[in-house]
């Protein structure tokens, strides 16, 4: 019990503030009798919000979440239906006062959305490029008593807005489950052989759709296990050529000439360039041990080297000549080096002990004392 209720306090509760939109987390340890459904007021950026509580999970190690101010009352909930009835108004109030104004002449209003008790009044719009909305703030702050916000979307969350049905005749994907936006790139699109025609490959909001997503890993990792195109292979039905990959398949798709195409399974497929390879191999003579003694299976006797290995293994092994140099002809070397140059350092010596002696009887000899000597 001690164990189940320690694991309790450190989890948090999940809260969703839209019908379809991102999990925020926020510690409910002041209220541990919360269940999944209910409503709560946290804190957020944009001020006091209401949400409902999604599930329960571990938190992240580096945030601190923040702390659940108190479970949503019956009063909290009618305030809120009472200001969610008010949103289409002011929206079309905002609309009214922006067309008055040529800087918002681009701008597209989507949604006004009030919080739970009517204390903050938010305004959505889509525009192509940023717009400086502090005129149109200051005119709709003198029209309500909320606090005013101005927050520029993206089309994909116009999109989710909106909602409406997609391409594929149900509801869209960003506004039935989707929470977040996944990177999306034509790249996909090719990968799963999908025309790349502007009307099949984007959404109603003008983007690539989302659905292209879904399936490209799955494309990918298919297509590393198939045989490229234009590859000769053998199927059960003959040779043939590959010309398309069907990777939800995990088939190709092979055309044997004549106009006759059939699909073949992975599993059905004989790598004939493989297999032609193989036998190559098999059938040319070792090329990894040369003429050498090789036990790689070539029948015995083929190659003049087995008979040459045969006698000389016959013979005894015969005790090469020993030399002196061999086993360190580079010490050899090298001593022979060392007695050059010092051989030639002695001779340079004994040159300059005879320079430096002729030189002294020469100074001696010019001296006057000696010449008086030499005289008598």
């Amino acid at each position: 019990m001690a164990g189940a209720a320690a694991q309790e306090r450190e989890q948090v509760a999940g809260v969703r503030f839209q019908k379809v939109g991102k999990l925020y987390h926020f510690d409910y340890a002041d209220y541990p009798g919360l269940k999944q459904g209910d409503y709560v007021i946290v804190d957020t950026r944009r001020g006091r919000q209401m949400g409902q509580v999604m599930g329960f999970t571990v938190p992240d190690a580096d945030r601190s979440p923040r702390k659940i101010l108190r479970p949503a009352t019956p009063r909290d909930m009618v305030l809120r239906q009472h200001w969610e009835a008010q949103q289409n108004e002011a929206l079309l109030t905002c609309q009214e006062a922006a067309s008055g104004l040529r800087r918002m002449a681009e701008a597209k209003f989507v949604a006004a959305q009030y919080n739970y008790d009517g204390s903050a009044l938010t305004f959505l719009f889509s525009a192509e490029q940023k717009i400086d909305t502090t005129a149109l703030q200051k005119r709709l702050q003198r029209r309500f008593d909320a606090r005013v916000e101005m927050r520029q979307i993206g089309p994909r969350d116009v999109a989710k807005l909106l909602g409406g049905f997609g391409a594929c005749g149900i509801e869209r994907c960003c506004s039935s489950f989707l929470t977040d936006f996944s990177p999306i790139s034509i790249k996909m699109a090719k990968a799963q052989g999908i025309s790349l025609n502007p009307s099949e490959i984007t959404g109603m909001c003008g983007r690539l759709r989302c659905c292209l997503v879904y399936e490209y890993e799955q494309y990918v990792e298919a297509r590393k296990q198939l045989p490229r195109r234009n590859k000769r292979i053998g199927t059960p039905h003959g040779e043939g050529r590959v010309i398309d990959h069907l990777p939800l398949l995990d088939a190709v798709r092979v055309d044997y000439g004549e106009g006759l195409r059939k699909t073949v399974l992975r599993a059905d497929i004989i790598p004939l360039e493989e297999f032609r390879k193989l036998a190559e191999k098999a059938q040319a003579p070792c090329d990894r041990h040369g003429d050498g003694s090789c036990d790689c299976g070539l029948p015995a006797g083929q190659r003049v080297a087995d008979q040459v290995n045969a006698r000389l293994d016959a013979a005894p092994a015969e005790k090469p000549p020993e030399s002196k140099e061999a086993p360190n002809s580079g010490g050899a070397a090298s001593r022979r080096a060392r007695g050059k140059a010092r051989d030639g350092a002695q001779r340079s010596s004994r040159r300059r002990r005879r320079r430096r002696g002729g030189r002294r009887a020469k100074k001696s000899g010019d001296q006057p004392g000696n010449e008086g000597g030499n005289s008598e």
